[in-house]
């Protein structure tokens, strides 16, 4: 799942981190360092690593007595780390977007590897939900109005960016869109538009087909940019 509904096969081929986004190049997920892991997550504002496992806590906590939820107000109103924390995770919260993630799960996930995503997404809206109450707040960053002013900013260039890639991961990954078959440009064209000859020329060895490659970069580099998150 996390491989069909996140770029990280992609990312990974295109060499565009530090160091390898594996430790074994022919290892599972087991092998996938920890920047690619959460760069993955962060490029369909899903966030996964941050948030998961934080509802199942709370709920395992109020359900051993509802008297917690109290216990748990204060601890966030007195100790500064966990404050701090609940926090992050809820700063993270207000730059996700479970309806994009969905996106990609639509266009990209097989249809019987769906139903996780879908789970997943519940368990984001409950984890919010449980995190709220817990801050005392009735909306994502009451606390912090300014940063809230500016990522609504920037969201509709975020999110544009966002369906332009998952657009072209679906094109990426489609076995009928043969890269072989470069798009014909006439001789007017390639004389009068330096730009689409180039365009059509570029990366000659390259798996993905004219364009593509490019694409992707440029929106991984701007959800990055955008979200101020990367990995």
């Amino acid at each position: 799942y996390f491989r069909l509904a996140t770029p990280e096969t992609e990312y990974g081929r295109m060499n565009i981190g530090s160091r390898p986004s594996k430790r074994k190049p022919s290892g599972g997920i087991e092998s996938l360092r920890a920047i690619p892991w959460i760069f993955a997550w962060t490029q369909t504002r899903f966030h996964l690593p941050v948030w998961l496992g934080f509802g199942g806590a709370f709920k395992h906590i109020l359900k051993k007595d509802i008297r917690n939820f109290h216990m748990l107000q204060e601890m966030y109103n007195e100790w500064p780390f966990f404050r701090v924390t609940i926090d992050l995770v809820e700063m993270v919260f207000a730059k996700g977007n479970p309806g994009i993630a969905a996106l990609y799960d639509r266009l990209l996930v097989s249809e019987g590897l769906q139903p996780l995503g879908e789970k997943l997404r519940a368990n984001y809206e409950e984890t919010q939900k449980l995190l709220l109450q817990v801050a005392g707040h009735k909306d994502l960053l009451e606390g912090d109005p300014y940063l809230k002013q500016r990522l609504r900013l920037r969201d509709a260039y975020i999110t544009t960016m966002n369906v332009c890639q998952a657009y072209t991961l679906k094109r990426i990954r489609d076995p009928d869109y043969h890269v072989a078959l470069r798009p014909h440009l006439s001789k007017e064209v390639m004389d009068t538009s330096k730009p689409a000859a180039e365009l059509v020329t570029l990366n000659p060895a390259s798996e993905y087909a004219p364009g593509l490659e490019d694409t992707l970069i440029l929106t991984m580099k701007g959800i990055a940019a955008g979200l101020q998150n990367t990995g």
